[in-house]
């Protein structure tokens, strides 16, 4: 695979979401319509987890989140769309226009020092504070956590894949 890699810490971190996001977008590609928006969990707590649509939901929306958390930091304008339900043909578009904000969010600080990196600090809803590099580990496990919860649906035989 021949890529052009983004310099520095940061620049790293971006990648890895975006190649995240890919896995996750082939993952979900190979997923039926019905499938798709069948509640598989009916008895979790988590609105955001009673089906593949509503985990896409929830990963996009939380991703501007991530971005209008860094740019609230640095006073950056925020022009995130306000948070919706996904619908099947537009999740991969929807999920390339949110990395595409996280990225033009960090747009100059690809390269930024350990130091200035540890400078940027937010208080997220959820309660810690993280600093740049914490809270796009955040991001990028996020992905990964709910990439895995709709392979666990998959082998569990209450979604099939088509390819």
């Amino acid at each position: 695979m021949i890529k052009n890699y983004r310099k520095g810490g940061i620049g790293a971190l971006m990648d890895e979401y975006e190649r995240a996001a890919e896995e996750f977008k082939d993952l979900v590609g190979n997923i039926s319509e019905t499938d798709f928006v069948k509640i598989v969990d009916s008895v979790t707590k988590d609105d955001d987890c009673r089906s593949v649509q509503t985990i896409i939901s929830h990963v996009i929306n939380s991703g501007y989140g991530y971005a209008n958390y860094i740019r609230d930091w640095f006073a950056i304008p925020k022009s995130s769309p306000e948070r919706r339900l996904i619908l099947q043909n537009d999740f991969s578009i929807e999920l390339d226009k949110m990395l595409a904000y996280t990225a033009e969010t960090l747009e100059g600080k690809w390269e930024y020092s350990d130091e200035e990196i540890m400078k940027v600090k937010m208080i997220v809803r959820w309660g810690p504070q993280y600093d740049l590099e914490q809270l796009l580990e955040h991001a990028i496990v996020h992905v990964l956590r709910h990439r895995r919860q709709i392979e666990k649906f998959i082998a569990d035989g209450l979604i099939t894949i088509f390819k």
